[in-house]
């Protein structure tokens, strides 16, 4: 069972920032995943160490209410996915492929590239 501990434990991302003087200088820190996780104080390890008791009181809540808490994620992307299409249009992208001399996951990676906004290269 996930209890405090186990929630405890996981290396959650955190981000710390310089606070401006209009926002009363010193430091904040927040767990972007856990929401309205963040804590603040005068020098980086106060702000963090403020952030550990934040968020220890954070998944409490959170489990003491029966929701659900939040596990970090990770940004390591395969660069692989599957996708399922209709045969007739596997068929007319293998074909323009083909047409083109290229490989079907270069003409697919070329169109979503363009579909998304990036260069054409």
């Amino acid at each position: 069972m996930k209890d405090l501990n186990y929630y405890l434990n996981l290396n959650y991302d955190i981000k710390l920032r310089r606070l401006t003087e209009d926002e009363g200088g010193g430091w904040f820190a927040e767990i972007p995943s856990l929401p309205g996780c963040m804590s603040d104080g005068e020098t980086p390890e106060e702000a963090l160490l403020n952030l550990n008791d934040a968020k220890k009181a954070w998944i409490e809540t959170v489990l003491e209410i029966g929701r659900e808490v939040p596990e970090p994620t990770t940004d390591q992307y395969s660069g692989q996915i599957r996708v399922r299409m209709p045969k007739s249009l596997h068929r007319t992208l293998a074909e323009r492929a083909r047409d083109e001399n290229v490989s079907l996951n270069q003409l697919i990676t070329y169109h979503l590239s363009r579909g998304v906004g990036h260069p054409a290269k």
